[in-house]
């Protein structure tokens, strides 16, 4: 069992869904639940647009009414996701995007039009048509941010879940750190909407506070995680030598409205290495620059936009953020590279975020529902948030009325955990875009030195949140003896058919990760 350690709580209380985290999934999933009359409480470590959902820029996949089809967009997230998607979960999820924008558009979310009125799409690497839509140019996530949060639910900000709390039948709440101290809130039902693992990295698109929290938290409640080798590396993030941290992005939308991507020498990055050139999917992309900057000796190559017309008014927070930088696209070529960006696995659910944990439910990126496979197509992520956070919050209705108050749980778990930037410095070199076996077993021999210490503040929990996902993912990514998605392995450079399945991973009682016998995907 995993050694805790007493401490003192200074506060209760008491609802019937706890929803951890307030980006598009949790926010939805909160609305769903109180519409169905649960008392919610969300549980946000930072403030109320410290989410990863509010930095999106590209926008939604959604099937199109004309020209597109269900069909269409479940074969595009399926040639992207290299084997490993559920094929039925694609497809449940795709289908269900036209009424979950529908809701979101009556909640006042504004989409971009053109001028014959009609909602504007655009096209995006891995998809055969266009089919994204967009807010404020390149600023959907804020408006989807903007619209979920106007519902004015209650949002404990500023703290953060030390454990999901069990007892044999299931959940019954949550052990929580705030200004207050510890507290527990009892419930029979926890959503866990807790985003990304871009912090395992020293340069992410993602927020602060994106630090596999859920993952852990998951892992320790008893329930299984899958695919965390499969992090997907967004190619065009805006590239400053030296820079640590969030790192603005330049939307893949940019390429879609026709800019490309060259090296140094002013030759194409991907030409001849995909039929969709630098609208291929993100996997394919990241890995010609990775290849070319390691035959080039450079760290970054280049975006040219300086073609495109009204680059200014389609990619509003794109131009600010080249600003900042002293970079005009309208003149100057853009220096990008790839950076940690989104984790197409998680704790596994099915696609109403139901964990194998009775009263645990996870829904957006933390999730696995087999939507993404190995390789997140473009835009679906919002997509995803929206349906099973939707989908998930209802089915937590089902839980109202089994709330088992027991004694105080007044304990937190003493857990190994690295510094933070030692854990950062292993994982970029060790395990990026390219990979290899030397390099993933040098990552774990550092991981393994992470001594066990007890959590009593918020970056406590949070490095040792990242210490148990580093230690999934290199775990999985040695495992994994191929390259498939956006898992690439040096020494091993092409799929192996025998592996086209997913690594169940959960934590034994001795606080050690057991490989769960692999199982066959949907798609396969």
């Amino acid at each position: 069992m995993t050694p805790t350690v007493s401490v003192g709580v200074s506060w209760e209380a008491h609802t019937d869904l706890v929803v951890v985290g307030g980006g598009v999934a949790g926010l939805t999933a909160a609305r769903a639940a109180s519409r169905r009359g649960l008392q919610v409480l969300t549980v946000s470590k930072g403030g109320p647009a410290d989410t990863a959902t509010q930095y999106a820029q590209g926008g939604i996949a959604v099937v199109a009414p004309t020209g597109d089809s269900v069909e269409s967009h479940v074969a595009d997230t399926l040639a992207a996701g290299g084997g490993l998607c559920d094929e039925d979960a694609v497809r449940s999820i795709v289908a269900a995007g036209p009424a979950a924008i529908a809701a979101l558009t009556d909640l006042g979310a504004v989409f971009d039009r053109g001028r014959d009125g009609v909602v504007a799409r655009t096209r995006e690497g891995g998809h055969s048509t266009r089919r994204i839509i967009h807010s404020g140019g390149d600023a959907t996530g804020a408006e989807v941010q903007r619209a979920l949060g106007a519902a004015g639910l209650p949002v404990l900000f500023g703290a953060a879940v030390a454990r999901v709390l069990t007892d044999e039948h299931g959940v019954t709440g949550v052990l929580v750190l705030d200004e207050r101290g510890f507290g527990v809130v009892h419930a029979p039902a926890v959503l866990l909407a807790t985003g990304g693992l871009g912090q395992l990295y020293a340069c992410s698109t993602n927020p602060a506070g994106a630090t596999a929290d859920g993952i852990a938290l998951a892992l320790h409640a008893g329930a299984v995680v899958a695919d965390i080798e499969f992090v997907q590396f967004h190619p065009t993030v805006l590239f400053a030598a030296g820079s640590v941290g969030r790192r603005p992005l330049i939307s893949e939308a940019v390429r879609g409205e026709g800019a490309t991507l060259v090296d140094s020498r002013g030759r194409s990055v991907t030409d001849g290495v995909h039929p969709l050139g630098d609208l291929a999917p993100r996997d394919v992309v990241s890995r010609a620059i990775a290849e070319r900057l390691a035959a080039l000796g450079d760290d970054h190559v280049f975006l040219d936009a300086r073609h495109l017309e009204g680059f200014v008014e389609r990619f509003p927070t794109i131009t600010a953020s080249c600003a900042e930088a002293g970079l005009d696209p309208a003149s100057d070529l853009l220096p990008v590279a790839p950076a940690a960006h989104y984790s197409c696995g998680g704790v596994v659910t099915d696609v109403h975020g139901r964990t194998g944990i009775p009263g645990l439910y996870a829904a957006g990126e933390v999730a696995c529902t087999g939507l993404h496979g190995a390789n997140r197509l473009a835009s679906n992520s919002l997509l995803e948030g929206l349906v099973a956070g939707e989908r998930a919050g209802a089915a937590a209705a089902g839980e109202r009325g089994g709330l088992r108050v027991e004694a105080l749980d007044a304990t937190v778990p003493v857990l190994p955990r690295l510094d933070r930037t030692e854990l950062q410095r292993a994982m970029t070199r060790d395990a990026l875009v390219v990979r290899d076996e030397t390099g993933l077993l040098a990552a774990g021999t550092t991981l393994s030195g992470a001594s066990a210490r007890s959590c009593d503040s918020v970056t406590d929990l949070e490095d040792a949140a990242l210490t148990l996902a580093a230690r999934v993912l290199v775990g999985a990514a040695v495992r994994r003896t191929e390259s498939r998605g956006c898992h690439t392995r040096r020494d091993h450079p092409t799929p192996d058919p025998d592996q086209a399945y997913s690594f169940d991973q959960r934590l034994g009682d001795d606080g050690e990760l057991v490989v769960i016998t692999p199982q066959l995907t949907g798609a396969n």
